[in-house]
């Protein structure tokens, strides 16, 4: 039985350059708004900033939306936050 090669093959970054700009231009600003979100959303960690907590979450649901309705694997999720150890 032959194994299928690992998907975490790293990709140059003009081939992933050619591959974003085939989506479309409402996907792409989708996938550019949840990133903003995510890294919004990962510097409101005090209480006090509940409200802006609310807000990212909520762009990131607008977002993730679109994205899904799309293709399922451009969903942005929490191991996307900037900041996480991984």
């Amino acid at each position: 039985m032959i194994a299928r090669p690992p998907r975490t093959i790293p990709v140059p970054d003009a081939v992933a350059d050619l591959a974003a700009r085939q989506l479309p231009q409402h996907i792409r600003d989708a996938r550019h708004e949840s990133w903003a979100a995510c890294v919004s959303l990962s510097l409101c960690r005090h209480p006090r900033y509940e409200e802006g907590r609310q807000w990212a979450f909520a762009r990131i649901a607008a977002a993730t939306k679109v994205l899904a309705a799309h293709n399922p694997g451009l969903v942005h999720s929490w191991a996307d936050l900037p900041g996480l150890n991984r």
